[in-house]
């Protein structure tokens, strides 16, 4: 049975030596011989879970799980599908433009079992990372795709990869949920075509249950009120989250996990890195979670957030840091000279249980940390985000183009984007180069992390205070608090926006931003 592969925790130093080997494939000029080496495999595996075997999915590059690479680099070379199932891979965080924008599609060509796809384009420096854009996500196909920034400095790098696990299918679990993955397969991403599984359908075959409701059961739900102006994310429990003004009962974790992993390794087994004493280290922690959003802490340490899904914000600290679905937190931490070890906590919302990973020094003693903390946390809200500027904001700019869009909730687990599924949606018809601002209003029962391809944009609204907020990619919209963005558009194309909840996604909350 396999052991979890590593996924390197790198000093400044070791990275740049390193690179020499992954670079000689990030950097290569391209696949031109049949018989080269991939750049990237994705393989199935077994892995052990508390015990028990799961198959799984791995994206394998040059020196580990996924691609580790410098500002600069370009990805370069044949993605292979050495697995049983067909995949597609989305580079989640890659900004495409010309003249590569003909051979940079944000998802690649779908990859049946023994297939290979060609990739080139230049890396966009930060934290990002590459998943299936199919069911198969659920199952880890998703590795971390991490571009070192040339002024990161020499902090350690520790990456930190959060999976929640289940042992059924995603098909399984998707028909207990009385979803339907029947909606069409339409629209384009970029220069590419499309197919029912690179739009993230869900294929022929997968469980389609009766209609209804949905199991909601075991949310954790809790009626929630106000948040007091600048209270930390710690306390999302009485924050700016949902409920706000109607009253409902909002909720969260609709999906029932086994485990929730780091780095593929649960608190009963967790992953020790080592660091050293009087050092600085860089934790690039990604949620890879289908469903489940979390709250990251680092006790006995102070962090400090640097950037929010690859791009760099203002430094901030606070007790415990929201992370949703498809998003990505940089915190600095300083280890003392004195050493010791110190977890790295992911909580799940709105439930005691949790995963990490330890940081320690040589020598030091490493204790047991319990699955399960002394308290459950509350839903994510929208405190710490408020709080948070743009390292590098979008230049000041009237918009050209203005869309409200409503998210919704239909009977038979169907989630909607101004009351229709994909395959009926109307594409949001915008010209490359205009400023364009979305406001997300979600009238539903969970939250609800909205991720737009090809494009990095700007939190500049939450309810009805404009502010320069953080630059991201996937911004979660809690139940009644509208959040504006805004971005410029960007090569021309169909760029999906979706919901980064899996299951959300394949049954409807999906829709096309055309770019002309």
């Amino acid at each position: 049975m396999t052991r979890p592969m590593p996924i390197p925790s790198l000093s400044r130093r070791a990275f740049l030596a390193g690179g020499a080997a992954a670079g000689a494939l990030a950097v290569s000029g391209g696949w031109n011989r049949a018989f080269a080496a991939p750049l990237l495999t994705v393989e199935s595996l077994t892995l052990d879970v508390n015990g028990k075997a799961a198959k799984v999915f791995a994206v394998k590059g040059p020196t580990g799980e996924g691609i580790f690479a410098k500002e600069g680099d370009r990805l370069s070379g044949a993605v292979l599908n050495a697995s049983d199932t067909p995949a597609v891979m989305h580079w989640h965080g890659q900004i495409f433009a010309p003249p590569d924008q003909d051979r940079a599609r944000p998802d690649g060509g779908a990859l049946e079992p023994g297939g290979t796809d060609q990739v080139d384009f230049p890396l966009t420096p930060g934290t990002h990372w590459m998943h299936s854009h199919t069911l198969s996500e659920q199952q880890l196909l998703a590795a971390p795709l991490v571009t070192r920034e040339a002024d990161a400095g020499d902090a350690q790098d520790v990456v930190v990869m959060l999976h929640d696990f289940a042992f059924r299918s995603p098909e399984e679990i998707l028909a207990g949920l009385g979803g339907s993955g029947a909606h069409g397969g339409h629209g384009a991403h970029g220069a590419s075509q499309s197919t029912p599984a690179a739009a993230g359908m869900v294929m022929p075959g997968m469980g389609h249950a009766g209609h209804g409701t949905g199991a909601m059961g075991g949310m954790g739900g809790r009626m929630m009120g106000p948040a007091p102006a600048g209270a930390d994310a710690g306390h999302a429990g009485h924050g700016m989250g949902a409920g706000m003004g109607g009253g409902m009962l909002a909720h969260a974790n609709d999906v029932d996990y086994d485990a929730f992993l780091a780095n593929r390794r649960t608190l009963a087994d967790p992953e020790v890195v080592k660091v050293e004493r009087g050092g600085q280290v860089r934790l690039r922690i990604i949620n890879g979670g289908t469903a489940t959003a979390f709250f990251v802490s680092v006790p006995g340490l102070k962090p400090r957030c640097v950037a929010v899904d690859g791009s760099p914000c203002v430094p901030m600290e606070a007790q415990a840091f929201p992370l949703a679905q498809g998003q990505r937190i940089d915190l600095l931490v300083d280890i003392p000279a004195s050493g010791g070890a110190f977890p790295v906590l992911a909580q799940v919302e709105a439930s005691p249980r949790r995963t990490g990973l330890v940081l320690a020094t040589a020598g030091a003693n490493v204790a047991r940390i319990a699955e399960t903390a002394d308290r459950p946390q509350g839903l994510l809200d929208l405190a710490f985000e408020a709080r948070l500027a743009a390292g590098k904001p979008l230049a000041p700019r009237k918009a050209n183009k203005v869309f409200p869009i409503m998210l919704g909730e239909q009977p038979g687990y169907r989630w909607t984007i101004n009351d229709r599924i994909h395959g009926e949606d109307v594409p949001f018809a915008v010209s490359q180069g205009e400023r364009v601002e979305m406001t997300f209003m979600n009238p539903t029962s969970m939250s609800h992390p909205m991720h737009l391809h090809g494009h990095h944009f700007q939190v500049v609204g939450i309810g009805g205070r404009r502010f320069s907020g953080a630059v991201r990619d996937t911004v979660m919209v809690p139940p009644h608090m509208p959040v504006t963005i805004a971005f410029d558009a960007g090569p021309k194309g169909e760029w999906f926006l979706h919901c980064h909840h899996l299951y959300h996604m394949a049954t409807g909350m999906m829709a096309v931003v055309k770019i002309a």
